[in-house]
């Protein structure tokens, strides 16, 4: 099925490009998007509505990049104009990812294999909000499209995703697979292997912050790092200052 952005982007999956094989495999949550600032005759109609899919998964948000893919969504003229919106709303978890987490592990992201429980994007309680709000009243006087991509969801990975994201753990050949969040651990880990924890808290009681352990997945022994979610390592936005203190410590130490 189909599912489509305000003003009429397709939504896509983002997955790893480069298959060739890594040292570290990365599971997140779900995809993110690229977010545009909506104006108006000068005003601001919205700060932030999400209107692509990234180009790549773990995207940078970098300002031509982002201002292209913009520029590429159609909207009448009546309507106002798009443009970027703020650095920290596209991209932030990517340097996160890179400064934070990959490179205290002595990682590049050449090494590493990146992954999603859901590889797309969905729409958070916020956006739909400011969908419901801004721009669905537009779409019969307009001709807009309607926005049609789903709810963030409770579940992200199914047992038959599970098994995709095994699929590509294998094919990255990868001898460390980092969890980021609970949502990885309770929805991917425990469908994958023999465990006896279901969130990073649980994890930390029983093994410590940053300490890496061993599972079998599909024959194959694997080191698994758990980590805070990269929200609550670069707090972004509400977060939670035990992890954020947590990993911070655990940066230090390496």
């Amino acid at each position: 099925m189909r599912y489509y952005f305000p003003f009429g982007q397709e939504l896509h999956p983002l997955v790893q490009q480069d298959k060739s094989p890594k040292k570290v495999f990365v599971l997140g949550v779900y995809a993110s998007a690229v977010h545009a600032r909506w104006k108006k005759d000068g005003q601001i109609v919205c700060q932030a509505l999400a209107v692509a899919s990234e180009p790549r998964i773990f995207w940078d948000g970098e300002p031509e990049e982002a201002k292209a893919i913009i520029q590429a969504v159609r909207m009448p003229k009546e309507l106002g104009n798009l443009e970027p919106a703020s650095r920290q709303l596209n991209g932030p978890s990517a340097k996160v990812l890179d400064e934070n987490i990959l490179a205290p592990l002595g990682f590049t992201r050449a090494d590493a294999w990146l992954c999603d429980c859901l590889p797309e994007t969905r729409i958070n309680p916020s956006q739909a909000k400011a969908i419901r709000e801004k721009y669905d009243p537009l779409i019969e006087p307009y001709g807009l499209n309607p926005v049609t991509i789903p709810a963030r969801p409770s579940t992200f990975c199914s047992y038959e995703r599970s098994l995709e994201i095994t699929e590509e753990l294998m094919q990255s050949q990868a001898d460390l697979l980092v969890l980021l969040g609970d949502i990885p651990i309770a929805q991917y880990l425990k469908k994958a292997a023999d465990i006896h924890y279901s969130t990073l808290g649980e994890y930390v009681e029983q093994y410590g912050y940053g300490t890496r352990t061993e599972v079998t997945i599909r024959g194959k022994t694997i080191q698994v790092l758990p980590l805070a979610h990269p929200r609550q390592i670069g707090a972004l936005g509400a977060h939670s200052e035990k992890w954020f203190w947590a990993h911070k410590k655990w940066e230090e130490s390496r």
